[in-house]
């Protein structure tokens, strides 16, 4: 059977989350699904992967309860099945409880309702998108929702990327006050599946960015609808064993080594372990390197 992923959120108040994590870590184990689930008080985050017809069975079990039909699941490609049929990419099932879904470190500021998040951005289908770029040309500024070290490999053309090690980060970056010169324009955020923008866009928006739009499935679903031929140049990193994909042949290779500046967009640890940024190196140059956070320690 070919193994699939599926990547999905959805924002909707849940009485019981943990009645819910019950429920969902008993069906994935009954499927033989791994991956990763969170659950809040706001909503439902997942990436599980196994083969594609008990994700199928999973995708008709999560619809059946009500608060979940309306989830958008986007599929793509695993890396194989174990002996046991169990997805490579991940190595168990992981179910869990949490404050947020998305960790920004402000659920004080997260409102939702059954409508989803309360004063997000605008959502923007990909053909929607190209439909703004065109109309207002270079006065669209792409705001990547995403660590930093995730944008080395792929973003969209001259996308602003903040300077960010992990999601908590964004709040101190946007009460900086150094994108305060974006507050007058349309400003487009974007991330891989879509729920970071959910939350970073209600946080511009409640800063006073007065024009917020959120690229509707995120970077995954871009690519699904434009391939190579859009917007988005390079390639997608992706939190599982795969750790990046790209939308078909012939994806331009926009990072390079950061050790011998050849090509490429393989990614590796940074030489501390403390440390949870990642660093572009090709094969070549081995498995670990500074990432310039570090570069005195591994000197």
């Amino acid at each position: 059977m070919p193994a699939k992923i599926l990547l999905y959120y959805l924002f909707t108040p849940i009485a019981d989350p943990e009645a819910i994590r019950l429920w969902q870590r008993d069906l994935c184990e009954l499927l033989g699904l791994r991956g990763r689930i969170l659950l809040s008080e706001h909503g439902i985050n997942g990436t599980v992967g196994g083969d594609m017809q008990a994700l199928k069975r999973y995708v008709r079990k999560t619809k059946d309860y009500a608060p979940f039909k309306g989830i958008d699941f986007k599929w793509s490609s695993g890396s194989g099945l174990d002996a046991e049929g169990r997805s490579l990419d991940f190595p168990r099932m992981s179910v869990k409880v949490r404050d947020e879904i998305v960790s920004f470190g402000a659920p004080g500021e997260l409102r939702v309702d059954e409508n989803g998040v309360v004063g997000g951005g605008t959502h923007l289908t990909p053909g929607a998108l190209h439909k703004l770029v065109e109309e207002r040309g270079d006065e669209v500024v792409f705001f990547d929702g995403r660590n930093a070290f995730e944008a080395a490999i792929g973003r969209f053309r001259n996308a602003i990327v903040p300077d960010v090690a992990t999601t908590r980060d964004f709040i101190a970056e946007l009460d900086s006050g150094r994108y305060d010169d974006l507050k007058g324009r349309p400003v487009v955020t974007y991330c891989t599946g879509g729920i970071r923008c959910e939350v970073l866009s209600s946080l511009m928006t409640a800063r006073g960015f007065g024009e917020v739009y959120q690229l509707d499935g995120g970077i995954v679903r871009y690519g699904e609808t434009f391939g190579n031929a859009g917007l988005w140049e390079g390639s997608l990193y992706v939190f599982d064993g795969r750790e990046s994909m790209t939308f078909g042949d012939g994806a331009a290779v926009i990072s390079r080594c950061a050790a011998c500046e050849s090509p490429t967009d393989r990614m590796v640890d940074c030489v501390d372990e403390t440390c949870q940024v990642r660093v572009v190196l090709c094969a070549g140059c081995g498995d670990v390197h500074p990432c310039g956070r570090h570069a005195a320690v591994a000197a």
